[in-house]
């Protein structure tokens, strides 16, 4: 479940590789989309859910640009390297079950590889934090296992979706660290990434991720000044996000904050 939806702005950003008021050229902005459930669930209150045949769409859209999905891990390290052009971080939020049985094997055809932001202390449970919709099964301990052999990036969504700027310290502290190690223990690795339940993050929370020892965390809009990695934005894509919509939230990615800072 997400607190923003990204709609298209009405204006237009100079396009990528030209100068401006002689100003130097700017490199290509990275960015990042956000996905959800990937299903042909009609009833989708909080436009969290794409269909199998629009997942397609959006992906040929990607690599008929010259375009290829990849995790935030390994987007993060291309950038690092100054090689992200041509690259888009994909992402799942929730962890559900169809990220598995629907997402992946049209990610497979494309050669994409993605992040699933997963919810350990829900293991193979439901969306109960959504109060109303259709009730989704989220993924297990081997669909976790799974994701992971397909060559997917697991990491955190927390432990059960709560509000982390409203949670006490306590609840901060275990959502975030105990979350990181059951993954460890399921996955047989470093977890290093993690997301922000609904997209919220403060200062606390972006300070309780980078304590843990994650290296990135994903967020919507950029956070307070200050979370650089731990609180990356990114590009919500929806039902209705048409080729049409897709290039308009592309080109408009850095004047609304929703594009990497390059390194």
């Amino acid at each position: 479940m997400v607190a923003d939806t990204s709609i298209a702005p009405r204006t237009a950003e100079p396009r990528p590789g030209t100068a401006t008021g002689g100003r130097p050229k700017r490199r290509t902005a990275a960015w990042v989309a956000m996905y959800h459930s990937v299903s042909d669930c009609p009833d989708d209150p909080y436009n969290v859910t794409v269909t199998p045949a629009r997942l397609e769409r959006q992906l040929a859209w990607m690599a008929g640009r010259g375009l290829r999905g990849v995790s935030v891990r390994e987007l993060l390290a291309a950038r690092a390297r100054g090689t992200e052009r041509g690259l888009v971080g994909l992402t799942f939020d929730d962890g559900y079950t169809d990220f598995v049985t629907t997402a992946l094997p049209i990610l497979r055809r494309r050669g994409f590889t993605a992040t699933v932001f997963v919810l350990p202390g829900l293991l193979g449970g439901e969306n109960a934090w959504e109060p109303s919709g259709p009730r989704k099964p989220l993924l297990d301990a081997d669909g976790i296992r799974r994701a992971l052999a397909a060559g997917m990036e697991v990491a955190s969504h927390g432990l059960t979706h709560v509000d982390l700027t409203k949670a006490t310290d306590q609840v901060l502290q275990t959502e975030v660290d105990d979350s990181r190690h059951r993954l460890a223990a399921i996955t047989g690795g470093d977890i290093e990434g993690f997301c922000y339940p609904y997209g919220f993050v403060d200062e606390r929370a972006a300070d309780a991720v980078r304590r843990a020892g994650y290296r990135y965390a994903c967020a919507i809009s950029p956070g307070p000044a200050g979370c650089g990695d731990f609180a990356l934005p990114r590009i919500h894509i929806g039902q209705a996000d048409t080729a049409v919509r897709l290039e308009l939230k592309r080109r408009l990615a850095r004047v609304h904050g929703r594009a990497l800072e390059t390194v």
